[in-house]
C-alpha cells in the first residue's frame, strides 16, 4: 500500500485496538443467551435476556464520557499516550468480566458487579476509537485515507470474527452445562491476549506529526469540548456527525449484534450453528467495511454511506425473513445481509476526522462517534421488545422495520452534510 513503516505501525496499532473493542463487545452478545440466568435469574427468559442486554448497553452509554476524557487528553498530551492508557484499561476490564461471581454465589451483587465493570470498561472503550482513528488518518497519505478508514473501521468486525471463532471453539470444548460453568469465563480471559499485542505495537508507534506541529506552535485548543458543543463553527458539524453515527450504530447493533439472540431465541438455532453463522456474517461485515471505505475514496464519503444505507432499506425485511426461516442458501443470505446492512460506517474514521481542525480533532471525532451510541446502542433492546411483541410470523418484519428506522436516521443528516474527500488536514 506504499505506506512507510511508521504509518503501518500506526494503522496496525489502531486496528488492533478497535479489534479488541469488537472482540469484547461481541463476546458479551454471544454469551447473553447462556449467562442471562446466571446474573439475572427469572422465570421469564425474555426478561433475563433484556436485563443482560441492558448491562451490555451501559458499556456503550458510558463511551461518550470516555471519549470526552481521553479525547481532551489526546488533544492536550498526544494521541499515542491516550491510546496506551485506553488499551490497558480496556484489556484489564475484559479479563475482569471472567472473574465475576454469579447470582447463585453473591445474590444481587452479581448483576451489580457486572454493571460496574461494564461501566468502567465503557469509559476506556470510549477513548479508544477517537485517538486511533485520528492518529491513523492524520498520518495517512491523502489518497489512501478512504481505504485506511475502511480498514480501521473494519477492526470492530474483525474482532467480532475472532470472537465468533473463539466462541465456536469454546462451545465444542465445553459442551452443555460446562459452558455455563467455565466456557464463558475463558472467553473473557482470552481478551487480554489481543490487548497486550496491541499495547506492544502502540509502544513502538510515532506521535502524529500534525499534533506535534500544533503543540510546538502552542496553538492547541485549551477547552476543546466547549468549542465543539457550544462553538458556532463546530457545533453544526458535531451534531450532524453524532446524528449520522446514531443511525449507523442503530443499524449495526440492530443487525449483526442482535443476530446471535435473533437466531437462538427466535429461530431456535443451536449454539454450534449460531457460531458458524456468525463467522460468515462477521467476515462479510469485515470485508464490507474495507470496501465501503475504499469506495468513499472513489465516489465520496457521502455517496458511499448513502448507497449502502438505501440498499439496507430494500433488503432488510426479505433477508431477515430468509435467515430466520433457515431457507436453502442460508449462508449466502447471511453474507449479503451482513455485507449490506452493517458496513456503511467504513468511511467514518476519515469522514469525521476531515471535518474538524487538528486542535480539537481527537475530542471532536471521538465525541461525535461515541455520542451516537447514547441512542443508537438501544437498538438491540428495542429489537428484542418488538420481536417479542408480535406473532412468530412477524418476527423478521419487526427486525427489518427496526433496521429501516436506523437507516432513516442515517440518511437525513448525511444529506445535510458536506463532502470532505478533497479536504486537506
Amino acid at each position: 500500500m506504499s505506506l512507510t513503516l511508521a504509518q503501518k505501525k500506526i494503522t496496525i496499532g489502531s486496528f488492533l485496538g478497535w479489534s479488541l473493542d469488537g472482540y469484547d463487545m461481541v463476546l458479551m452478545l454471544l454469551v447473553i443467551p447462556s449467562i442471562s440466568q446466571l446474573f439475572f435469574p427469572s422465570k421469564d427468559p425474555v426478561f433475563s435476556i433484556l436485563a443482560t442486554f441492558a448491562s451490555y448497553t451501559v458499556t456503550l452509554i458510558m463511551r461518550p464520557l470516555g471519549s470526552v476524557i481521553f479525547g481532551i487528553y489526546g488533544d492536550k498530551f498526544g494521541r499515542k499516550k491516550s491510546m496506551i492508557i485506553t488499551i490497558l484499561g480496556f484489556s484489564i476490564a475484559t479479563f475482569a468480566v471472567g472473574l465475576l461471581p454469579t447470582y447463585a454465589v453473591v445474590g444481587v451483587f452479581a448483576p451489580l458487579f457486572l454493571i460496574i465493570v461494564r461501566l468502567i470498561q465503557g469509559i476506556f472503550a470510549g477513548g479508544e476509537w477517537g485517538s486511533g482513528a485520528v492518529l491513523t488518518i492524520e498520518s495517512a497519505p491523502k489518497q489512501k485515507r478512504g481505504l485506511l478508514s475502511g480498514f480501521l473501521q473494519s477492526g470492530f468486525s474483525f474482532g467480532f470474527l475472532l470472537a465468533a471463532i473463539s466462541f465456536q471453539i469454546i462451545t465444542i470444548t465445553f459442551p452443555g452445562n460446562l459452558f455455563e460453568e467455565w466456557g464463558w469465563r475463558i472467553l473473557f480471559f482470552t481478551g487480554i491476549i489481543p490487548g497486550f499485542v496491541a499495547l506492544f505495537v502502540r509502544l513502538g508507534m510515532d506521535e502524529s506529526l500534525l499534533w506535534i506541529k500544533k503543540n510546538q506552535e502552542s496553538s492547541l485548543e485549551k477547552t476543546p469540548l466547549i468549542s465543539i458543543v457550544f462553538g458556532k463553527i463546530h457545533r453544526k458539524e458535531f451534531l450532524l456527525c453524532a446524528a449520522i453515527m446514531t443511525g449507523l450504530v442503530y443499524m449495526y447493533h440492530g443487525s449483526i449484534s442482535i443476530l446471535p439472540t435473533y437466531l437462538g431465541q427466535f429461530g431456535n438455532f443451536a449454539k454450534e450453528q449460531i457460531a458458524l453463522i456468525m463467522i460468515y456474517a462477521t467476515a462479510s461485515s469485515w470485508i464490507g467495511m474495507i470496501i465501503t471505505g475504499w469506495l468513499s475514496q472513489k465516489i465520496g464519503r457521502r455517496k458511499s454511506i448513502l448507497l449502502f444505507v438505501i440498499a439496507s432499506v430494500i433488503i432488510s425485511i426479505p433477508l431477515a425473513t430468509a435467515i430466520l426461516n433457515n431457507v436453502y442458501g442460508l449462508i449466502m443470505y447471511v453474507v449479503v445481509f451482513a455485507f449490506v446492512v452493517s458496513t456503511a460506517s467504513g468511511p467514518i474514521p476519515t469522514y469525521f476526522s476531515e471535518r474538524f481542525p487538528t486542535q480539537i480533532r481527537n475530542s471532536a471525532a471521538g465525541f461525535s462517534y461515541n455520542a451516537g451510541l447514547i441512542f443508537g446502542s438501544w437498538s438491540p433492546l428495542i429489537a428484542v421488545y418488538l420481536m417479542s411483541s408480535v406473532s412468530k410470523e412477524m418476527t423478521s418484519v419487526a427486525l427489518g422495520i427496526n433496521l429501516i428506522i436506523g437507516a432513516i436516521i442515517v440518511i437525513v443528516p448525511t444529506l445535510l452534510s458536506r463532502e470532505t474527500r478533497d479536504v486537506d488536514l
